[in-house]
Parts: C-alpha cells; structure tokens; sequence
C-alpha cells in the first residue's frame, strides 16, 4: 500500500526517505500545482491565491513540485516551504480540484461553475499531461455542476455550532460576502449530490470522451507514461500568458502548448528542430471547441495561432 500526505507545509521532508532524514511518505498532492493553474484559469486573487498568477507560477510546479519553496508569500505574511527539486515526479499528486480545494469553497462551486468550457478542457489538460500522478475529482471528467459543500452529522450541539463559527471565519481572508451554507443541514448533504448521468447528455458527454482521449495519450505515448522531471522541460511567455512544455523519453518526443489567454496568440514552434505533426487540439470541433487554427505539420521557428484557453499536443514525426 501507499500513504499519500495532503500536506500543504511545502516541506520535502514529508516525502523524503526516513534513512535521508525525511518522514518516508510515499507521496503527497502538491497544492501548488492546484494554486498556480486556478489563478490562471479563473483570476482569483484573494486568500492564498494572491501568492499565485503568472504562468512563472505553474512553470515552476511542472518542473520541481512545489512552487514556495523558502520565497516569501504574502498570504503567510512570511517565507514559506523548501525545495523539491531532489523529489522524483511519482511523489506528487496533482488536480484542478479535489474534495478540499472545492468543499472548502462557501459556496461549493467546481470549476464547471468558475469557468468556461474551453476552460474546463485546458485543465483537464494540464494535468492529464503533466509529468506527476494525475487525480480526477469525482464527476469533474464529465463537468458536474452540482456544488461540493461541506456538510457534517453530528450530534454534539456545541461541536455544530464550534463547525458553523469556524466555516465562518475560515472565510475572512478571501472577502467572500454570501451567508455560509450550514454545514449541518441536511439540504446542505442533498444539494452536494452527483448525477452521473449527466456524463451522457451533450458537453457533458463531450467532456468525458475528452478525458477518455487524453488518458489514452497519455497510456499510448512513452513521453507521457513516463512519471520523469528529468524529461520535461518548461517554458512560460508572460503576459502572453502562455506555458509550453517538451517531454521525451528516447526517441518518442512531444510538445504540449497552453494557452491561458482568453484570447487567440501567436508563438514560434519551439522545437526541436525536425517535423512535428499535431495529434490533439482541444480547440478542435470535435470537442466542441471554436476549431483548431494550428497546421497538422510544422517545423522549428514556424509561427501558429493557438486558441485561447486551448491546449495541443505535437509528436516528432519521426517516431510514428
């Protein structure tokens, strides 16, 4: 078996062998990595998401883990973290949304609420073909809408009201105005109800034969499979806001391009030099995006158009 940490110290020594000095965790999720890409889909800034913002953010979380690791951060009015760079990619665990990052919401929203389809896609993206273990909330493969709130059954009446205070003032640093749903109620269990058969009905379907297709790449394509931060490589463009990552393992070689603007941008085909072919777009119409604008072949220092909140895979042709 495996333990896995939901540690958000940025602390290496949770996951560090006990022989080098660590606790010897197996793994942890890394909420940087959640931080980084929320801010750039969604714009919040309030709480601890003022750390986060810029694609600088989310470079840093693709190539060591964490992204504080000993700078200052304003939320914590004080250094935070240390480095994980020494940690291997199979320790970390990352996500768009888990039961934390969302019930600790007020309001319970998932990201199907926050943002855009293309959105949605972009995320599904950039975590799917990440180099670290991918973790899927449950109904977000397929949008769910419904909200995740806190909710508890207890019998305790000094512990409800302790839980009902505490929700709160949980939520003072991010200036949220609306009443606080009680965590006691029994609506408050009811509205937080999946529907999975949503999965089958229009973008909801759309979306789950999306995630199907990327988790496809990533089990076909040897530079995906392969759990390595050692062959990764990643760049941000700022305030193009664009994120472009290189992963290989041998001669199987991909390019993956993010782009977080609402908008469509330019940028050159960084390469390797060779012929590269687009496999996946999730601008394509296919997934009910606007259609793709990129050629199905480019080469090294070929300008192309990458639809805003998109994301698209090229493979070195020489490997298929």
């Amino acid at each position: 078996c495996s333990l896995i940490a939901e540690s958000d110290l940025n602390d290496a020594r949770v996951i560090r062998q006990r022989e080098l000095g660590g606790y010897g965790i197996h793994a942890q999720w890394c909420d940087d990595f959640h931080h980084a890409l929320h801010t750039l889909l969604t714009g919040e800034d309030r709480g601890y998401y003022r750390d986060f913002g810029r694609t600088e953010h989310l470079v840093k979380s693709l190539r060591e883990g964490f992204v504080y690791s000993g700078e200052y951060s304003a939320f914590r009015r004080r250094n935070h973290g240390n480095s994980s760079k020494d940690r291997p990619a199979n320790q970390f665990v990352v996500f768009s949304q888990n039961h934390d990052q969302v019930g600790n919401r007020m309001l319970g929203e998932r990201l199907s609420r926050q943002v855009s389809f293309e959105a949605l896609k972009l995320a599904a993206g950039t975590v799917l073909l990440s180099p670290y273990i991918p973790l899927i909330f449950m109904g977000e493969e397929y949008g769910e809408d419904a909200p995740f709130l806190y909710f508890v059954s207890h019998s305790d009446r000094k512990l409800i009201e302790a839980v009902r205070k505490g929700r709160a003032e949980e939520f003072s640093s991010f200036g949220w105005k609306e009443d606080t749903p009680d965590p006691q109620s029994e609506m408050t269990f009811k509205r937080s109800m999946v529907n999975w058969e949503k999965r089958k009905e229009g973008s909801h379907a759309v979306l789950t034969g999306f995630y199907g297709r990327l988790i496809r790449l990533r089990k076909e394509l040897p530079a995906l499979s392969r759990l390595d931060k050692n062959t990764t490589d990643v760049w941000g463009m700022e305030p193009e806001k664009f994120v472009i990552m290189r992963r290989w393992s041998e001669a199987d070689q991909v390019c993956v391009l993010f782009n977080f603007n609402a908008v469509d941008g330019e940028v050159e085909f960084p390469g390797p030099d060779g012929d590269w072919r687009l496999l996946f777009d999730s601008a394509d119409t296919v997934w009910n995006g606007p259609g793709t604008a990129l050629p199905d072949h480019v080469r090294l220092g070929d300008r192309m158009t990458v639809r805003g909140k998109s994301c698209a895979l090229f493979v070195k042709e020489e490997q298929r």
